[in-house]
């Protein structure tokens, strides 16, 4: 089984392409949509090779990522494009690509490139002066009974793990982070989690795709988006305040959570002042909960101890790897668990209808639930297994159809709402019943009317 990693810019491409490697056995490492990505992608994922688009947003094409690929990483890259003049070609041939796949491609022109890529990728590793370099990546030799040396197989990548918690979303935790590692999903996961026990959200960012997710919420209140530009570190906590003193005019209990994202630490007093006013408002005994997100590619090692300190939850997240720091016994190590993904893989695949109407608490297309399922978890499903239980629901009433632009999104009807409420709710349930486990109050299963 080979680790492929799709990147083009039309989401029916990448659907198309993810499903049909899937079909060959192959496993899809992840789909991005512009040269920056790929690279950044290539990087984390080291994927046993590549299907590249050549023209895409951004500012660099398929041809340039190959080239840094094929120079930092060694990965194999075939081109699949709609693109075969002259000129084009010529520049691919500079990058010496495994193959070249002009659209609307079909799926056994589409298997043969990746079999004799991956063909000739293992003869070229094969070969006597390819044999070094195994050392200089740290990769160990042994050998059999009789003395011979025993190449090791580079194409089993080490056991992946997935991080599970509990109880996250409560108190001040620093996410100390390095590009291209994103928190998007961190960050997506959290608003969900405050609007569904109506906290009041304000979410600090330089630059992020979240609020487009969130407009309905952003519009009625439920979300305070404050964009961060560039010196103006210092408008945070006044916001902070003015957003409290609105709040306090109507003489609603409130509950505060705070999202920063300094994705330029460049003023770090100022970062620091801001931890220091929300740990403030907890220990005054408000109910607030925060995460703030630190870039820390460029910071030494005692700017990142005074950010941290007098926090007891951090998360250090690199492009490789993501581990979890206590700081103290405050944090309790039961809650913290970490199994294979393949296990989470296996969870999610079999429990998909009820993982869907989770997701469903907002218009969404087919593919928005791909791209949900797989932020979360690191899961690909096919878009067909997305679509059949789709119309499935349909069927039964749970979801109408809209449509916006080009796409069709599902939202769910009345009696839906109340079906996928029960439903959920049932499956909770039962999935905790059967290994011993207990609901959580107010989670119990009640006939639905």
């Amino acid at each position: 089984m080979a680790r492929v990693l799709v990147v083009d810019d039309e989401a029916i491409i990448t659907m198309q392409l993810e499903e049909k490697i899937s079909s060959m056995g192959h496993k899809v490492v992840g789909m991005v949509s512009s040269g920056e990505d790929a690279i950044a992608k290539a990087r984390v994922a080291k994927p046993d090779i590549i299907l590249m688009d050549i023209v895409m947003p951004g500012k660099i094409n398929g041809i340039a990522a190959a080239k840094v690929i094929h120079k930092e990483l060694g990965i194999p890259v075939i081109f699949i494009t709609s693109y075969a003049d002259d000129k084009i070609i010529d520049e691919v041939k500079l990058v010496n690509p495994y193959g070249y796949i002009v659209k609307p491609f079909n799926e056994l022109e589409l298997k043969a490139a990746v079999q004799l890529a991956l063909f000739r990728k293992k003869s070229e590793g094969s070969e006597p002066g390819k044999r070094g370099h195994l050392k200089g990546l740290g990769v160990d030799k042994a050998e059999d009974e009789s003395g011979d040396t025993i190449e090791p197989d580079t194409s089993i990548a080490p056991e992946s793990k997935t991080v599970l918690l509990n109880n996250f979303y409560q108190g001040l935790i620093l996410v100390l982070y390095a590009p291209p590692q994103t928190n998007e999903a961190i960050y997506k996961t959290s608003i969900e989690y405050g609007l569904a026990n109506s906290h009041h959200i304000f979410f600090a960012y330089h630059q992020s795709r979240i609020p487009k997710f969130f407009n309905k919420e952003i519009q009625n209140g439920g979300i305070i988006p404050h964009r961060l530009k560039k010196g103006e570190l210092d408008t945070v906590i006044p916001a902070i305040g003015k957003h409290r003193a609105e709040l306090q005019e109507t003489k609603q209990p409130a509950v505060w959570q705070f999202l920063i994202d300094f994705s330029d630490p460049r003023d770090l007093v100022q970062i620091c002042a801001i931890k220091e006013h929300i740990l403030k408002m907890m220990t005054d005994g408000l109910p607030v909960s925060a995460i703030i997100a630190l870039n820390i590619e460029q910071l030494s090692r005692e700017q990142i101890e005074s950010v941290s300190a007098g926090i007891t939850k951090v998360i250090v997240s690199t492009g490789d790897e993501t581990s979890i720091s206590i700081a103290n016994h405050s944090y309790p190590l039961e809650s913290l668990t970490i199994v294979p993904q393949a296990m989470v893989d296996e969870i999610v695949r079999k429990s998909l209808e009820p993982l869907i109407l989770s997701i469903l608490n907002r218009p969404l297309s087919g593919y928005d639930i791909v791209h949900e399922i797989h932020s979360r978890h690191n899961v690909l499903i096919p878009q067909s297994r997305i679509y059949t239980i789709l119309y499935e629901l349909e069927g039964q009433g749970i979801v109408e159809v809209k449509a916006s632009g080009k796409s069709k999104l599902y939202v769910p009807t009345e009696p839906g709402k109340v079906y996928i409420r029960q439903k959920v709710n049932e499956f909770k349930f039962t999935f905790q019943h059967i290994f011993g486990g207990v609901a959580h109050e107010g989670e119990g299963i009640s006939s639905a009317k």
